[in-house]
């Protein structure tokens, strides 16, 4: 069991490394500069609020520090952001007030819990609701392929990071690692995928399954 809340020596992100919305938040803290150590939660069929760092709604993941505990990808780094000693330049999800980026940057969040969903049903039973989330996601990613390029160029250029670049980032190259959906039939998000793993904080987060 981690310390108490107040003895925390640093952040810690309750999470896994095979995760993509944990590998937003592990991204973000490397380039804003946070050292942060990760608490593994070891069972995803866990009913117990504590194994996710408190979360009642049972999801993963969360940051606990001396002044609480935040649950979820977009609180973790907004807070992170906030400890950090650096002028990181950032573009927030409420910044893209184009209906472009807002609409890619909905999307990218939703793939990722569609995407979710579908690895925790497994091979599943063939019902329609299932069938409806691999369409849905199939679907959101033929958009994002189509216009996920105009809308990173219409970010403010002087930008360090943006939540969209990083979270889909971590989306199509989670879809690699637990071949959910084979990628190769997004050539323009792999281009930027490529660049962006040019990043030391992609390199220090490579996805993989904790022993």
């Amino acid at each position: 069991m981690s310390d108490a809340l107040g003895e925390l020596a640093k952040p810690v992100i309750v999470g896994r490394s095979s995760s993509h919305f944990t590998r937003v938040t592990r991204i973000f803290a490397v380039e804003m500069g946070v050292d942060c150590s990760l608490e593994v939660v070891r069972d995803l069929m866990s009913s117990n609020a504590a194994d996710y760092g408190g979360n009642p709604a049972l999801k993963m993941p969360a940051l606990r520090t001396p002044r609480g505990v935040w649950f979820g990808a977009l609180n973790i780094c907004r807070e992170l952001s906030r400890q950090s000693k650096r002028a990181v330049r950032t573009v927030w999800p409420e910044d893209l007030d184009q209906p472009l980026l807002a609409n890619a940057q909905e999307l990218v969040v939703h793939a990722m819990a569609t995407e979710v969903g579908l690895i925790m049903a497994g091979a599943g039973d063939g019902s329609a609701h299932q069938a409806k989330q691999r369409t849905s996601l199939v679907n959101t990613m033929s958009w994002l392929e189509d216009n996920a390029g105009h809308a990173l160029a219409a970010l403010p250029s002087d930008r360090d990071l943006s939540y969209l670049e990083v979270a889909l980032f971590c989306l199509v190259t989670h879809l690699e690692f637990r071949r959910v959906l084979p990628t190769e039939p997004y050539p323009a998000l792999n281009g930027f995928c490529r660049e962006f793993a040019a990043r030391a904080s992609a390199g220090e987060t490579t996805y993989r399954f904790d022993p």
